[in-house]
Order: structure tokens, then C-alpha cells, then sequence
């Protein structure tokens, strides 16, 4: 079994950037987003309760779900979000398990914005959270994703405060600075993994 390090934080404080270079030293990386996206896909295991509970008006014209409408629908109503959680949180946790018992990496880490959240953090060896300031978190979201201020502000909005997340971390990796200082930190928490109840070399 790899060692299992849960990579997590709110949208746009950096988790995919900390996750390629974890790559880079030699893990092996599952996005859980990703994989949701996947569980959502016509003919998955979540499209159709997807459907039945938000309506016909999430599809788009080739029968996938729309993500921008669905979006729209849920990060404006807590409810609803609530009610999406609850269909693609388990199908992704039943993937994401699959995939972790298929790795061949001694290290493997799982990238999840609801990682402690779905209950995912207590099966793995070590909980990651990445941090930065609000501010920034909305020019990312707004840069990365092509959103308005008030779109980005929501989503922002719709998560819980960092704080909540940085409570439950071992590690936690500040993204409010340049690429090198986020690097160094993600080196540094690399070689104490390694150190640590397993060696990365096992």
C-alpha cells in the first residue's frame, strides 16, 4: 500500500500547482475533481441523479451535463450544493479508491477541495493544506477560469473559511508568495514525509 497524502484547500489557493510538483519528486497524483467530472459524464454513475434532482435544463445539446449552468444553480444556493454533494461525493470516493489500489508509486497523493470535508482525510497517512490570501484566491479564480469579480467572490464565499481546513492539516503550504517559496516548502515537507513512519525508498 503507498503512502497516502491528502492534498487539499479552497478554490484558488493553490492545491494543482503543489500537486505538479509533488509530481515531479516521484508521487503519483489522482485529481479528485477530475475524477468527478468523470463520475458526472453521460452513462456514469452520477449523471442520471444528477439529472432527476437538478432537471433537464443541466444538459447541454450532446446530453453531458453543463458545468457553468449546473455551477450557476448550486454555488448560488447552499441547499442545492449540499444536494449535488451528496450524489458525486460517493461515486468519486469509490473511484478515487479504485485508482489508489491500482498505483504503482510509493507515494501517492489525492487532491480533493472537500478532502476532509467527504470524510477522505482520515484513511490517509498525511493531510496537506494549501493557503493564500482571499485576494488572491479571487484573481486566480478570475484569471484561471475566465469569471467576473462577483462570480469568482461567490465561489469564494461558498466554500468554508481556510481556517477550517488548516485545523485538520500536518502540512500546511503558503502559495501567498513567489513559485520558488512554495517549491522550497514543498521540498522541505517532501524530505519530513520521508523521515517520517515510512521511507520514501521502501
Amino acid at each position: 500500500m503507498p503512502l497516502l497524502i491528502g492534498l487539499t484547500g479552497n478554490i484558488g489557493t493553490g492545491k494543482s500547482t503543489v500537486a505538479r510538483m509533488l509530481a515531479e519528486l516521484g508521487a503519483e497524483t489522482i485529481d479528485a475533481d477530475q475524477v468527478a467530472h468523470e463520475v458526472m459524464r453521460a452513462g456514469a454513475s452520477a449523471h442520471a441523479a444528477i439529472v432527476a434532482t437538478f432537471g433537464p435544463e443541466v444538459l447541454s445539446s450532446n446530453g453531458e451535463i453543463d458545468r457553468s449552468r449546473l455551477g450557476a444553480l448550486v454555488f448560488a444556493d447552499p441547499a442545492a450544493l449540499a444536494r449535488l454533494e451528496a450524489i458525486v461525493h460517493p461515486a468519486t470516493l469509490e473511484a478515487v479508491a479504485a485508482r489508489v489500489a491500482a498505483a504503482a508509486a510509493d507515494v501517492v497523493v489525492i487532491e480533493a477541495i472537500k478532502l476532509i470535508e467527504a470524510g477522505m482525510a482520515a484513511g490517509y497517512d498525511s493531510v496537506w493544506v494549501t493557503t493564500c490570501r482571499p485576494e488572491q484566491q479571487i484573481q486566480r479564480i478570475m484569471e484561471g477560469r475566465g469569471l467576473s469579480r462577483a462570480e469568482a467572490e461567490q465561489r469564494v464565499r461558498a466554500q468554508p473559511p481556510q481556517e477550517k481546513k488548516i485545523a485538520h492539516a500536518d502540512v500546511v503550504i503558503d502559495t501567498s508568495g513567489a513559485l520558488e517559496w512554495t517549491r522550497e516548502q514543498v521540498q522541505v515537507a517532501w524530505e519530513r514525509l520521508g523521515r517520517g513512519a515510512r521511507s520514501l525508498e521502501e
